[in-house]
């Protein structure tokens, strides 16, 4: 299994995600699908399904050209809002893609009601970790905005994702790290974790595909809300219920400006 960023629009990350032994690839969250085509040309693999996070323009924005380009591809989506879709998937849903690819979907609602991750696994290289395509539900550092649910659901998103191995590798929707960390250090000025994120960031422009669900728990300040500088940056008590505490870090995030 191998998986390929694909940068598209201003910050977006589609990928490939490569069965090498019969050199099929699945895009994931299609924007740009010349772009998308390039690259697999370029790597010798054939498209042959797509996944879509979530409904949003920027990742299902070239679901119908996709379509059209390869009508035998399934696209596999959340909801019947996400353009083209032709597989349905929920939560626990499992399928093999290629060979070797094992792709569990997680339903993770709040930044859309259709958002769903997707973890894939390699089912003989037992020796690679494994990667999930968060969409923007989790970023690095950071998580999305709740344009469809609370901070309650995103409580219960991320603990979903920090259920997966911590050697999982994240593939995220975006490239947010640098403004991510900006905010994380704002609230947690001495966590070590966050200062090994940024010498990572002064290394790579792109950071998609470079840490892992562990690193998320040690640095992102949505993961971490019960550390006291989370509770202090929210004016929070030990008594004030996580939800809030997570709703008030999500409106500071949005005032930022670092």
């Amino acid at each position: 299994m191998k998986i390929v960023p694909v940068p598209v629009r201003e910050d977006n990350y589609a990928y490939l995600l490569i069965d090498e032994v019969s050199k099929k690839a699945a895009a994931v969250d299609v924007y740009d699908v010349d772009k998308v085509i390039s690259k697999a040309n370029e790597l010798g693999v054939n498209i042959t399904a797509a996944l879509t996070t979530h409904r949003h323009n920027d990742h299902s924005g070239g679901n119908k050209k996709f379509a059209s380009q390869f009508p035998d591809a399934p696209i596999y989506g959340g909801s019947d809002q996400v353009p083209g879709v032709t597989q349905l998937v929920k939560d626990k849903d499992e399928f093999t893609f290629g060979d070797n690819i094992r792709i569990k979907c997680l339903a993770t609602p709040c930044h859309t009601r259709d958002s769903i991750c997707y973890h894939v696994t390699d089912d003989v290289n037992k020796d690679y970790p494994g990667g999930v395509f968060t969409g923007d539900t989790l970023f690095i550092a950071g998580c999305g905005r709740f344009f469809d649910g609370t901070g309650e659901d995103m409580i219960a998103a991320l603990n979903y994702l920090g259920t997966l191995p911590d050697d999982t590798i994240v593939y995220n929707g975006h490239e947010y790290t640098a403004a991510s960390a900006a905010f994380g250090k704002h609230v947690d000025p001495d966590n070590p974790a966050i200062a090994r994120l940024e010498g990572i960031l002064e290394k790579n422009r792109e950071t998609t595909g470079l840490t892992t669900i562990g690193d998320e728990k040690e640095w992102n300040v949505f993961m971490r809300l019960d550390t006291e500088p989370v509770r202090k940056a929210t004016d929070s008590t030990n008594e004030t219920p996580r939800s809030q505490v997570m709703n008030t870090l999500r409106e500071k995030k949005n005032a930022y400006r670092g």
